[in-house]
């Protein structure tokens, strides 16, 4: 697509990265200039942006630099692309164990709740019980064993956006079953592209952003255009639901 050599200040932009990383990766032999121009500006092919968004690609899944070096040098050795399975699937089991962990210790807290919200509310006054109760759904943002509801019913239920159901449901239709990309971002928050997404994916988008722009619990979400589709960036403490919607609609039944 670029056929004329990128500027270090454009390379950098259009991987949206600093231009202190890429001399970082070209220190640690990741990412090499091709050239200098006459007054010594570093110079890159056009395919080092492809060799940029691998990178941090890998990153994002968790690879060491080290790890990456050895999957850049192997793919350019047609004997060994088995070497590379075996690095991707080593981090895949590491990260499955991770997220069973997790997906146990989600489990038995939410069960914990709701025993500590049953006992509260038997052991104290009406009214105290019912202002814990209120503490529980505000905190949980949903009603007390809603855990055992839909996993999509609940993630829109502790959401709280401002649409309402109807067009949470046409919205929600639109977005099912598309494939998604999503990676957390250095200040905390998240990332989610909508790969070749249409324009009906991408006004989904931006009404349920627009929706959110009054929560509190969150800054609101961006949506912007990217080459490879359409990108939906949330920030703040909680918008790793949003990170759970999303893959939730990937999977769910259009």
């Amino acid at each position: 697509m670029y056929e004329q050599p990128l500027t270090i200040g454009e390379l950098a932009k259009r991987g949206n990265v600093a231009t202190s990383l890429l001399r970082y990766y070209e220190k640690e032999g990741l990412l090499e200039p091709s050239g200098r121009t006459a007054a010594g500006y570093r110079l890159y092919a056009p395919d080092s942006l492809k060799h940029l968004l691998f990178i941090r690609k890998a990153q994002r899944y968790g690879f060491s630099l080290k790890d990456i070096k050895m999957m850049r040098g192997i793919a350019h050795d047609s004997d060994q692309p088995h070497n590379i399975r075996d690095i991707a699937e080593q981090r895949f089991m590491e990260i499955e164990r991770r997220f069973t962990e997790m997906l146990v210790l989600r489990h038995e807290l939410e069960l914990f709740l709701d025993d500590v919200t049953e006992q509260i509310g038997e052991a104290a006054n009406p009214e105290v019980a019912l202002q814990y109760r209120e503490l529980m759904e505000q905190v949980c943002g949903m009603e007390s064993h809603d855990h055992r509801g839909p996993p999509l019913k609940r993630l829109t239920t502790r959401l709280g956006c401002d649409l309402a159901d109807q067009e949470w449901e046409k919205m929600l239709t639109a977005l099912r079953g598309h494939h998604v990309h999503v990676w957390r971002e250095d200040d905390g928050g998240y990332s989610i592209l909508y790969v070749k997404a249409t324009d009906k994916v991408r006004r989904a988008l931006e009404k349920l952003a627009k929706s959110e722009s009054s929560c509190g619990a969150h800054i609101t979400p961006e949506v912007a255009p990217t080459e490879d589709g359409v990108m939906f960036r949330a920030r703040g403490d909680n918008a790793f639901m949003f990170a759970q919607l999303f893959l939730a609609l990937e999977t769910a039944d259009t």
